[in-house]
């Protein structure tokens, strides 16, 4: 008898074991493979994050935007042919709504052309690839999935950044090559960061969640410790104090009691990593102390964010309804900014030599959309943000009284959203892995008002 010929059920109907353990579960979506076809568009945005930026660090547009415009096209194509899975109106209303602060602000603009790139990227990341990634996931066991994907994804670049910390082949930081950044390079220090950051917050989801193996669980869990070390030597202080907060927020939603020993457990695996292990110790330490260094004595980065956050405000109140134009902060800020403004930041190491990066954006995405957008584009892009987070958290309180399935991709959707929305008090979008900030909107707007949703659902039952 041949392999394929090999029966995967016994004569009395039940497999056997070994088959049992790798089929997919009884139920719905049991009559699917255990990676549907229809999720590999997706699944190849994420994967592609692995693979260096086509163009070098700062190239520009990479791989994985290709694919994520493949992906739109693929669910345009296949909405214009059957029509078998439109967003639902709140969702249409909630990803939709940035399309108008968007046109306003490049019709407005004193240089259209120039804002032009802004619209179409703008576009991408909070608009189409969003809907795209609602229109493809089809349920629970497909959100599974592609959150186990941002922990591959972040255990392949957590990985290269350690083997850059341990071979002096990082970015430079403190005057060492010790910087992890995986395959984003010097130009793009936040890149791993984010990425081992999305792969923690997924994993604590998938490990809190409950709904599957206790093997997986366990594995999730062990992800999510194995990326804390990358994530150290990121030595992003934005990036830790999101993954802090997110995965604070999804222990609080599984109990009090659970988020007090989950938060006994961190402190002492941090003091083991960090006093024990001697991982970065002393830079560590530094990093976080300059993290409450604001007023007195604080750091060059840290001075010149705070400039470009005040600058940021003085521009919006120059156009206050739509801004001055989707990319016009570099052409406004020198005239707003004080002298404490350097003229950009330095980098170097990880296979390139040395640079001066000029410093384009507030490093702050809603001083970003203010300025550039006005108050219009701040509420209807911050403002489905926030309609999405409270729809989200309303959709989990209710599974967790009971009154649904899927808590663990609950928890995932709003601990990823969660991590967004704090980041973008430090930071804004820019280079690859922006991409993947999409991805994550996607999957937060299919939990909280796509086909994931309470209310749609309710209409299916």
């Amino acid at each position: 008898m041949s392999a394929l010929s090999f029966p995967l059920v016994r004569p009395g109907g039940a497999p056997p074991g070994w088959a049992r353990r790798l089929l997919p579960p009884r139920g719905a979506g049991a009559e699917r493979a255990p990676l549907p076809l229809h999720l590999a568009p997706l699944l190849a945005v994420v994967a592609l994050l692995a693979l260096p930026p086509a163009g070098g660090p700062g190239g520009g547009a990479t791989l994985a935007d290709a694919a994520s415009g493949l992906l739109v096209l693929g669910c345009a194509v296949r909405l214009a042919r059957t029509r078998s899975r439109p967003l639902t109106p709140l969702a249409a209303a909630v990803l939709g709504l940035p399309v108008l602060g968007l046109c306003a602000a490049a019709a407005a603009s004193h240089d259209p052309v120039a804002s032009l790139p802004g619209l179409v990227r703008y576009l991408q990341v909070f608009v189409l690839v969003p809907a795209a990634v609602v229109l493809t996931v089809r349920d629970r066991r497909d959100l599974a999935a592609v959150a186990w994907s941002f922990v591959g994804l972040a255990l392949v670049q957590g990985g290269i950044g350690v083997v850059q910390y341990a071979t002096g082949t990082g970015a430079s930081y403190m005057g060492e090559d010790i910087r992890a950044v995986g395959t984003f390079g010097p130009t793009d220090v936040m890149g791993m960061a984010t990425v081992v950051s999305f792969g923690i917050v997924a994993a604590v989801g998938l490990a809190l969640g409950g709904r599957g193996t206790p093997r997986a669980r366990v594995a999730a869990l062990g992800c999510a410790a194995l990326l804390t070390v990358p994530l150290v030597l990121s030595f992003s202080r934005g990036a830790w104090i999101a993954t802090a907060a997110a995965c604070g927020a999804q222990l609080l939603l599984t109990g009090v009691r659970r988020a007090l020993v989950a938060a006994l457990a961190a402190a002492a695996a941090g003091v083991v990593l960090v006093g024990g292990f001697g991982i970065g110790s002393a830079m560590v330490q530094e990093r976080l102390v300059s993290i409450t260094q604001v007023a007195d004595a604080p750091d060059r980065s840290v001075t010149d964010r705070y400039t470009m956050w005040a600058a940021a405000v003085d521009i919006w109140r120059d156009a206050p309804v739509t801004g001055v134009g989707l990319k016009g902060f570099p052409q406004y800020r020198d005239g707003h900014a004080s002298l404490a403004l350097s003229s950009g930041s330095e980098t170097a190491g990880a296979g390139m030599g040395y640079q001066r990066q000029p410093l384009l954006s507030p490093h702050n995405m809603y001083l970003l959309i203010l300025s550039e957008q006005g108050m219009l584009g701040l509420l209807a892009l911050a403002g489905g943000w926030l309609a999405l987070a409270v729809c989200a958290a309303r959709r989990l309180l209710a599974v967790r009284r009971g009154r649904g399935a899927g808590f663990d991709c609950g928890l995932v959707a709003v601990g990823l959203l969660a991590w967004q929305l704090v980041d973008f008090l430090y930071a804004d979008i820019g280079g690859p892995s922006t991409v993947l900030t999409a991805v994550l909107l996607g999957v937060a707007a299919w939990w909280a008002v796509g086909p994931g949703s309470e209310q749609a659902e309710a209409r299916r039952a």
